[in-house]
């Protein structure tokens, strides 16, 4: 229907100019002569009317989009691990986002959710990464290859996800790239610099023991304090913990309560709610392991990715006491006369392993 406006469209403006309609394409004798019209959005009629229907699959998106985010009666199951969740199309996206680490965007960016999760486990299902889009030979192999080379996310290339992406509705001919592209110099010349309405959104850390996010790192230690009676602040003076201390004692924390484990008395459980339970009722949370234990080159590695509490660590000289201070710490460096050696018993053969 819409080519047939735009052919008419055409037509006429090319009749009107030279009094006939242009062809394309030869006929042969007694054949019937067939006329081509050349579309293109330059013409204004054809670009009037380009730019109605875009607006008309706006407004569709719009109301699909509203739709879906009203909805509480979504019924889905995770990719990761086959858990079932009913209500919104919310709960699960962010299931997968802080339990798996699997983002794809945030819920109110998304539409035609069923559709998009339908997509993505179809190709699991067919063994082939999300990412990647290498297919293997089995579930197993799938798995470790997205969670070691960290393709748990789609690929940005892959137009086949576009459309459910608002952000690929709103300008006609532009895909996100092109949006994200665009230079925003010309729009800021003709701006005021007048920042006073500018307001920051931080970035909410997240409780090492349960779903509580706070704004700050500061209500963030109120609140473990207060609820689930852990003082980080407390521990890392009294152990006199450095930076990268910090992040593998809150990667090993993470890490214990994301596989349902009691750190204190190495008691596993079905579910995070039974280990808080378990752990607010024998003051678990405060105990902690031997350093021999969380003290471990594994937990360099975040259990979570973009884990905000890690940003927020310090190791500042004014966290130090006053014998750090002032200690002087050798620091001899290692013999390269003997290079064999070396390659031996460098303490760098530990993090190959």
């Amino acid at each position: 229907m819409a080519a047939s406006k735009t052919q008419g469209a055409v037509a006429r403006m090319q009749e009107d100019r030279d009094g006939s309609c242009s062809t394309v394409g030869g006929v042969g004798y007694g054949e019937e002569q067939e006329n081509y019209f050349l579309l293109c959005d330059v013409l204004p009629e054809d670009r009037i009317l380009r730019e109605e229907l875009q607006k008309q699959r706006l407004r569709e998106i719009l109301e699909q989009q509203q739709q879906e985010r009203n909805d509480t009666n979504f019924h889905g199951v995770c990719m990761f691990c086959n858990e079932e969740f009913l209500g919104n199309r919310s709960v699960i996206l962010n299931h997968m986002a802080r339990e798996h680490a699997f983002n794809i965007g945030l819920p109110d960016n998304i539409v035609n959710c069923n559709e998009f999760l339908c997509t993505l486990q179809k190709k699991l299902d067919n063994l082939q990464c999300l990412y990647c889009e290498k297919t293997f030979r089995d579930k197993n192999t799938l798995k470790d290859h997205m969670r070691k080379k960290q393709h748990r996310k789609i690929n940005p290339k892959n137009r086949e996800y576009d459309r459910f992406y608002v952000i690929n509705y709103l300008e006609l001919g532009k895909s996100w790239e092109e949006v994200q592209l665009e230079d925003d110099r010309e729009l800021l010349d003709h701006q005021e610099d007048d920042w006073s309405d500018w307001e920051e959104h931080p970035a909410s850390a997240v409780c090492l023991f349960c779903e509580k996010q706070a704004e700050t790192i500061e209500k963030l230690y109120v609140h473990m304090e207060d609820a689930h009676e852990f003082d980080l602040l407390k521990i890392k003076s009294e152990l006199g913990l450095n930076f990268y201390q910090q992040v593998k004692l809150v990667n090993f924390i993470r890490r214990q309560v994301h596989q349902c484990r009691c750190y204190g008395c190495h008691v596993k459980f079905k579910s995070k709610a039974d280990l808080r339970t378990h752990m607010e009722e024998t003051k678990h949370t405060s105990l902690l392991p031997d350093r021999k234990t969380w003290d471990q080159l594994e937990y360099y590695f975040p259990t979570y990715e973009n884990d905000t509490l890690l940003c927020t660590l310090s190791d500042s000289e004014s966290d130090l006491t006053a014998q750090e201070q002032n200690e002087n710490v050798p620091i001899i460096s290692e013999d390269t006369s003997k290079l064999y050696a070396l390659k031996q018993s460098s303490i760098l053969n530990q993090l190959l392993l």
